[in-house]
């Protein structure tokens, strides 16, 4: 394990640091979660509010992307709160799952998963338990949640599936102007 003093921090690392924080101590207790910055909120209405939050945090680590708001990575989190409406089994899984990562976080560094500062240390806490099924559920929900998401695909300079406009041929599949033909 690194210590803190070996660890680089950066302009990015302490504005995310701060988010994380700020998100948590926004939580209402009615269980409204505001964001930070981006003008979105979300009403949990099964999980716990702190999970709901903590449940953010660990999506955004285990699919980091410092362009993507927190909106959407809530809206999968919000799929999360609708299922563990419906099923006890995934409300527990989602609650279970967040005290294993407090438990982890709080044996490694004194503090709940959320408070954990360091990016670097909250993706060892997952690493210990990516095997996990409640790892496994949110990893495998992010991937279609956050990659299928038409809204999400402009940032990452995707411009959609290409069959109902003709297939990529007539699309651009060969302007490659910035090699040089020979």
């Amino acid at each position: 394990m690194k210590k803190i003093s070996d660890l680089r921090l950066s302009r990015r690392d302490i504005l995310k640091t701060g988010g994380g924080t700020l998100v948590a101590m926004t939580i209402m207790p009615t269980g409204l979660i505001l964001g930070q910055g981006n003008a979105w909120a979300a009403e949990a209405k099964a999980l716990k509010p702190q999970t709901f939050a903590t449940l953010i945090q660990a999506c955004r680590d285990i699919y980091p992307h410092d362009h993507l708001a927190d909106s959407f990575y809530a809206k999968v989190v919000m799929g999360f709160d609708t299922a563990a409406m419906e099923s006890e089994d995934d409300k527990s899984l989602f609650e279970d799952g967040v005290a294993a990562l407090d438990q982890s976080a709080q044996n490694a560094h004194g503090f709940d998963y959320i408070d954990t500062g360091w990016e670097i240390q909250r993706v060892e806490i997952l690493r210990g338990m990516q095997e996990d099924p409640f790892f496994q559920r949110l990893r495998g929900t992010l991937v279609t949640g956050i990659y299928n998401n038409p809204d999400v695909w402009p940032i990452f300079g995707y411009e959609g599936e290409s069959a109902a406009k003709g297939g990529y041929i007539k699309r651009g599949f060969d302007d490659i102007d910035w090699l040089d033909t020979v």
